[in-house]
């Protein structure tokens, strides 16, 4: 991408935004490329003295001098950012758009009709280049382009691109709001720890080990989860006891249950928000 060292417009300063413009910055891209703005100097200034990146207030102007617009605000302020960059998309930009419940249908009512537009949805992790994204193209989109926002996500994590806007519900109910799942099993975990007699500290180093460590394992295992547990759970064991404890108490259920709402959240905002 050097080559063409296109110019990136950060629109939003915030946690998410400045874990990609780290990731970038580790890869192939560099800072003269990139320009974050927001309304404050709270984020813009680390951004500028941990990375050398550019930073401005006036969103206008950074759109306007950008071959990539990467909109990172809070889905609740979109539309009202969208208004006010419009006018200055005329040399059509690719517009990349981190927030959830924000169809690209009303982004490209918002911004323009003929724009290219990636719905981007990474989450938590990507702060330390572990995250996982999915993405949606709308047909305005070169394969150029799609190359150029992939290669944007990719530099924060794994990206798996979506034929379907709609799965971008899907994609939220997985990876988006994934890491929450496993912090509340952590903080489960960490205080039952600390019942049986752990300390919290003990506890807690841990549970976070056991669950890095789980996770590693699978995502270098050549087999699927399911062997996983079941190499791990002995017949009449104790892991066999407390996997039976969740099963009778219905943890697949609660699962299912808690991304089927996570997932409809997601399309009621659209239509709160869009």
């Amino acid at each position: 991408m050097n080559n063409k060292a296109p110019k990136i417009a950060f629109i939003g300063a915030g946690n998410m935004s400045s874990a990609v413009i780290g990731g970038m910055l580790k890869g192939h891209f560099n800072a003269e490329q990139i320009i974050a703005c927001a309304p404050s100097d709270k984020h813009l200034k680390p951004l500028s003295e941990q990375f050398g990146v550019h930073t401005d207030h006036n969103n206008a102007r950074a759109c306007a001098a950008a071959e990539v617009v990467v909109l990172g605000v809070k889905p609740q302020m979109l539309e009202q950012v969208a208004n006010e960059i419009s006018a200055h998309l005329a040399h059509k930009p690719l517009i990349i758009s981190l927030a959830a419940g924000i169809p690209s249908a009303s982004l490209s009512q918002w911004l323009g009709e003929d724009l290219a537009i990636v719905r981007a949805m990474p989450n938590t992790p990507s702060l330390v280049g572990v995250g996982a994204a999915g993405l949606y193209a709308n047909d305005n989109c070169s394969a150029e382009q799609r190359e150029l926002a992939e290669s944007i996500q990719a530099s924060v994590g794994l990206v798996k691109w979506l034929e379907e806007e709609a799965l971008i519900d899907s994609i939220i109910a997985v990876s988006g709001s994934g890491p929450a799942y496993f912090f509340l099993a952590m903080e489960a975990m960490i205080n039952e720890g600390v019942q049986q007699g752990l300390d919290r500290d003990s506890a807690t180093e841990l549970t976070i080990q056991t669950v890095l460590g789980a996770a590693t394992l699978a995502q270098h295992s050549d087999v699927d989860v399911l062997e996983l547990r079941r190499r791990v759970t002995s017949p009449g064991g104790t892991t066999a006891q407390a996997i039976a404890h969740f099963e009778e108490h219905g943890l697949r259920e609660l699962f299912s249950g808690a991304m089927q709402a996570c997932s409809n959240r997601a399309r009621e905002m659209a239509k709160e928000l869009g």
